[in-house]
Protein backbone atom coordinates (compact mmCIF):
# COMPACT_ATOMS: atom_id res chain seq x y z
CA UNK A 1 0.00 0.00 0.00
CA UNK A 2 1.24 3.51 -0.79
CA UNK A 3 2.05 5.76 2.18
CA UNK A 4 1.15 9.46 1.89
CA UNK A 5 1.66 9.96 5.63
CA UNK A 6 5.46 9.66 5.41
CA UNK A 7 5.87 11.98 2.40
CA UNK A 8 3.60 14.89 3.25
CA UNK A 9 3.39 17.67 5.81
CA UNK A 10 0.45 19.92 6.59
CA UNK A 11 0.61 23.62 7.37
CA UNK A 12 -1.96 26.24 8.32
CA UNK A 13 -3.37 28.22 5.44
CA UNK A 14 -6.50 29.93 6.77
CA UNK A 15 -7.87 28.85 10.14
CA UNK A 16 -11.63 28.12 10.14
CA UNK A 17 -13.35 31.50 10.11
CA UNK A 18 -16.38 33.36 8.79
CA UNK A 19 -15.57 35.97 6.16
CA UNK A 20 -17.46 39.24 6.38
CA UNK A 21 -19.29 40.79 3.44
CA UNK A 22 -16.80 42.10 0.87
CA UNK A 23 -13.81 41.13 3.02
CA UNK A 24 -10.50 39.32 2.54
CA UNK A 25 -8.87 36.81 4.89
CA UNK A 26 -5.13 36.75 4.32
CA UNK A 27 -3.66 33.27 4.53
CA UNK A 28 -0.57 32.15 6.41
CA UNK A 29 2.68 32.17 4.44
CA UNK A 30 3.86 28.62 3.74
CA UNK A 31 7.59 27.88 3.41
CA UNK A 32 8.07 25.29 0.65
CA UNK A 33 11.78 24.69 1.34
CA UNK A 34 12.51 20.98 1.04
CA UNK A 35 9.27 20.13 -0.79
CA UNK A 36 8.38 19.70 -4.45
CA UNK A 37 4.87 21.14 -4.30
CA UNK A 38 1.91 22.31 -2.25
CA UNK A 39 -1.76 21.40 -2.48
CA UNK A 40 -4.16 23.90 -0.88
CA UNK A 41 -7.27 22.17 0.49
CA UNK A 42 -10.25 24.50 0.98
CA UNK A 43 -13.31 23.60 3.05
CA UNK A 44 -16.49 25.64 2.80
CA UNK A 45 -19.13 25.34 5.50
CA UNK A 46 -22.80 26.25 5.56
CA UNK A 47 -22.93 29.17 3.12
CA UNK A 48 -26.63 29.98 2.77
CA UNK A 49 -26.94 33.01 0.48
CA UNK A 50 -26.98 32.40 -3.26
CA UNK A 51 -25.25 35.70 -4.11
CA UNK A 52 -22.19 35.06 -1.98
CA UNK A 53 -18.88 34.31 -3.69
CA UNK A 54 -15.59 33.15 -2.14
CA UNK A 55 -12.58 33.48 -4.42
CA UNK A 56 -9.23 31.92 -3.59
CA UNK A 57 -6.18 33.87 -4.75
CA UNK A 58 -2.71 32.30 -4.64
CA UNK A 59 0.49 34.32 -4.10
CA UNK A 60 4.20 33.43 -4.36
CA UNK A 61 7.56 35.03 -3.62
CA UNK A 62 11.25 34.48 -3.00
CA UNK A 63 10.85 36.59 0.15
CA UNK A 64 7.76 37.03 2.30
CA UNK A 65 7.53 40.80 1.86
CA UNK A 66 7.12 40.87 -1.93
CA UNK A 67 4.60 38.25 -2.95
CA UNK A 68 2.82 38.38 -6.32
CA UNK A 69 -0.06 36.49 -7.91
CA UNK A 70 0.81 33.00 -9.15
CA UNK A 71 0.77 32.49 -12.92
CA UNK A 72 -1.78 29.97 -14.19
CA UNK A 73 1.06 27.80 -15.56
CA UNK A 74 2.34 27.31 -11.98
CA UNK A 75 -1.02 26.04 -10.71
CA UNK A 76 -2.48 22.57 -10.71
CA UNK A 77 -6.16 23.21 -11.32
CA UNK A 78 -7.38 26.78 -11.11
CA UNK A 79 -8.30 29.32 -8.46
CA UNK A 80 -11.75 29.46 -10.05
CA UNK A 81 -12.38 25.73 -9.60
CA UNK A 82 -11.18 25.92 -5.98
CA UNK A 83 -13.46 28.88 -5.25
CA UNK A 84 -17.12 29.00 -4.25
CA UNK A 85 -19.16 30.53 -7.10
CA UNK A 86 -22.41 32.48 -7.00
CA UNK A 87 -25.54 30.36 -7.35
CA UNK A 88 -28.85 31.37 -8.87
CA UNK A 89 -30.85 28.82 -6.85
CA UNK A 90 -30.72 27.59 -3.27
CA UNK A 91 -27.37 26.10 -2.30
CA UNK A 92 -27.24 22.35 -1.82
CA UNK A 93 -24.92 20.48 0.51
CA UNK A 94 -21.89 19.02 -1.27
CA UNK A 95 -22.25 21.44 -4.21
CA UNK A 96 -22.57 25.07 -3.05
CA UNK A 97 -22.02 24.57 0.68
CA UNK A 98 -20.40 21.98 2.94
CA UNK A 99 -17.93 21.22 0.15
CA UNK A 100 -14.16 20.70 -0.17
CA UNK A 101 -12.10 21.96 -3.12
CA UNK A 102 -8.40 22.24 -3.97
CA UNK A 103 -5.74 23.98 -6.01
CA UNK A 104 -2.07 23.04 -6.30
CA UNK A 105 1.18 24.98 -6.63
CA UNK A 106 4.09 23.70 -8.71
CA UNK A 107 6.08 26.89 -9.17
CA UNK A 108 9.63 27.49 -7.97
CA UNK A 109 9.21 30.27 -5.40
CA UNK A 110 10.02 29.49 -1.77
CA UNK A 111 6.97 31.10 -0.16
CA UNK A 112 3.29 30.72 -1.07
CA UNK A 113 -0.06 31.64 0.47
CA UNK A 114 -3.73 31.60 -0.40
CA UNK A 115 -6.15 34.42 0.46
CA UNK A 116 -9.93 34.01 0.58
CA UNK A 117 -11.95 36.93 -0.79
CA UNK A 118 -15.63 37.06 0.14
CA UNK A 119 -17.91 39.04 -2.17
CA UNK A 120 -21.56 39.70 -1.50
CA UNK A 121 -23.88 41.46 0.88
CA UNK A 122 -23.73 38.94 3.72
CA UNK A 123 -21.02 37.09 5.61
CA UNK A 124 -19.73 33.79 4.31
CA UNK A 125 -20.11 30.73 6.52
CA UNK A 126 -17.04 29.01 7.85
CA UNK A 127 -14.10 28.71 5.43
CA UNK A 128 -10.71 27.10 6.03
CA UNK A 129 -7.63 26.30 3.94
CA UNK A 130 -4.93 23.75 4.78
CA UNK A 131 -1.63 23.55 2.90
CA UNK A 132 -0.40 20.02 2.19
CA UNK A 133 3.30 20.06 1.29
CA UNK A 134 4.38 17.00 -0.68
CA UNK A 135 7.29 15.38 -2.53
CA UNK A 136 9.92 16.08 0.17
CA UNK A 137 13.64 16.09 -0.59
CA UNK A 138 14.11 13.82 2.45
CA UNK A 139 11.64 11.13 3.40
CA UNK A 140 10.10 9.86 5.53
CA UNK A 141 8.82 12.99 7.25
CA UNK A 142 8.29 12.99 11.01
CA UNK A 143 4.81 13.34 12.47
CA UNK A 144 4.89 16.67 14.38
Amino acid sequence: MKDLHAVAKQARGIDPIAIGANATKTGQIVDTAGYGGVEFLASYGAVTTTGTIVTLVMFEGDVTGTMTSVADADMLGTELLASLPVQATARTSGVGKNVAKRVGYRGNKRYVRVDAVGTGTTSVGCVSVTALLHSPNIAPQSNP
